[in-house]
């Protein structure tokens, strides 16, 4: 959650997400598609990168990656790639989540790949925490409509 709210301070999606291996944090990373103009700057995406440059390897084996928001397709690609075996998120995306939303790369048979998933770790703060941001990006955009 402390990702998510470095996003937030920097006006971006509040989401955040940290690569752990033995009890250490090894990567983190918090959405930056707005302030790097990247669309690979996931939160998950950045931890990633991270982790996998401090380990001196793509192959995180033995990590756990926490994320505040059920991953995306992309995500869960990198995920699936870098051989993480342990997914934590925190809340649902109905919209483009890939992990039982819209689709299940997590247990997808045809990949080589499986990723053990546990849902809902500080679901509730993490939902309240994007919604909120949601509702005050609508509410700026009324406002810019109404001037």
């Amino acid at each position: 959650m402390a990702e998510a709210d470095i996003a937030l301070s920097l006006s971006e999606v509040p989401i955040g997400a940290v690569v752990v291996f033995e009890g250490e944090i090894i990567g983190r990373g918090h959405n930056l598609r707005e302030t790097s103009n990247d669309p690979t700057t996931h939160a998950e995406m950045v931890a990633i990168r991270q982790a996998a440059e401090k380990i001196g390897h793509w192959r995180l084996l033995e990590t756990t990656l926490y994320v505040t928001l059920e991953p995306c397709v992309m995500c869960m690609g990198a995920i699936i790639l870098a051989r993480i075996p342990h997914l934590v998120y925190a809340c649902r995306d109905p919209r483009a989540g890939a992990v039982g939303s819209i689709y299940d790369f997590a247990q997808d048979e045809r990949f080589n790949h499986k990723v053990e998933v546990t849902e809902g770790v500080l679901g509730e703060e993490c939902s309240q925490m994007l919604s909120g941001f949601f509702k005050e990006l609508r509410a700026g955009k009324k406002s810019k409509k109404t001037l």
